[in-house]
């Protein structure tokens, strides 16, 4: 789950319609798809039950974690616990990745996701985080990312961006994948695998002494390469006993200073669009759509800088 570095302006939305649209003058995105204008219908809070442990902004509305500062070297403990974590998150992203087909609902994807955490004695970090009202992130075609989980269900050829982060024994492991809904246009499937390509080779870059900065000045290559945009106002983050805190990573190009140290966590998430870059949030305060209309694609894991490379913690055992 990303934390916001900017937002390009507010929309005010309260038609509850959608639209198919068959674009042609969106840039770049040629292809069939629905196109999401606003949030459907909300379910109330799930339950979590008194003896899963839950992080303090369970019990008091607080706002996001700071990004700022220099990141904290993980220990050794620290790092086994994380593991762990990140392992779950994974396991639970696999799972619901298998429930996207045509006719379910993202609240049903939520419910599963909620319940499957809570059986693991875990708690889905989403959940109350900054007044997040659901337990994971559901985001559809031109929703770039944050999307939460209503009654709206999955039509044939939509992709998905389903993000899942779990607090367990302390810790938050966070990832992210976007899954194809049935038959997928050409320019979809191509967005989808184009953006997995991106976050696999930003990985490959990292490593003890490599500057942060070469995540983004790769993505701006990349995307030139690929005739894609990147969302600058999302970011990748520090990760650990905290939901999000340093360092910052820039999903665009970028000389901001700062290098890569064994023991470090952090997120990487480029979401990449086949329009423009810029974006807008809808009246949940949440809601991250594209301006053009245009689709994005998301991936996200939770890497450890090691003495030798990387380890990558939400890697699907």
């Amino acid at each position: 789950m990303g934390r916001i570095a900017l937002l390009n302006r507010l929309m005010s939305q309260k038609t509850t319609t959608r639209n198919l649209f068959q674009f042609g003058k969106v840039k770049g995105d040629t292809g069939k798809y629905e196109q999401i204008v606003s949030t459907g219908q909300v379910s109330p809070e799930r339950f979590v039950p008194e003896e899963i442990e839950k992080p303090a902004y369970y019990f008091k509305n607080m706002p996001p974690g700071n990004t700022l500062g220099s990141p904290e070297i993980k220990t050794q403990d620290q790092i086994d616990a994380m593991r762990l974590s990140g392992r779950l998150a994974a396991r639970i992203l696999r799972e619901c990745g298998k429930l996207a087909t045509v006719g379910i609902t993202t609240d049903q994807i939520d419910a599963f996701a909620h319940e499957r955490i809570l059986e693991s004695k875990a708690y889905p970090s989403p959940l109350r985080y900054a007044g997040f009202p659901k337990s994971i992130c559901t985001s559809i075609n031109n929703i770039a990312c944050h999307g939460i989980p209503d009654d709206r269900q999955l039509a044939d050829g939509d992709i998905i961006n389903i993000d899942v982060t779990v607090f367990l024994n302390g810790y938050h492991g966070d990832c992210s994948k976007t899954f194809r809904v049935g038959d997928v246009d050409e320019r979809g499937g191509f967005l989808v695998e184009a953006t997995k390509s991106c976050l696999d080779q930003c990985i490959s870059l990292c490593g003890p002494g490599v500057e942060f900065n070469e995540i983004g000045k790769f993505i701006d290559r990349y995307c030139d390469e690929h005739d894609l945009a990147s969302i600058a106002a999302f970011i990748g983050h520090g990760i650990g006993s905290y939901f999000h805190g340093p360092p910052e990573i820039l999903h665009y190009y970028n000389e901001i200073p700062g290098k890569m140290q064994p023991g470090m966590t952090f997120t990487i998430e480029p979401i990449l669009s086949l329009g423009g870059a810029e974006i807008a949030v809808l009246q949940d305060g949440w809601t991250a759509i594209s301006l053009d209309g245009a689709r994005s694609a998301q991936f996200e894991h939770t890497i450890l800088i090691t003495e030798t490379g990387t380890e990558i913690l939400t890697r699907d055992q």
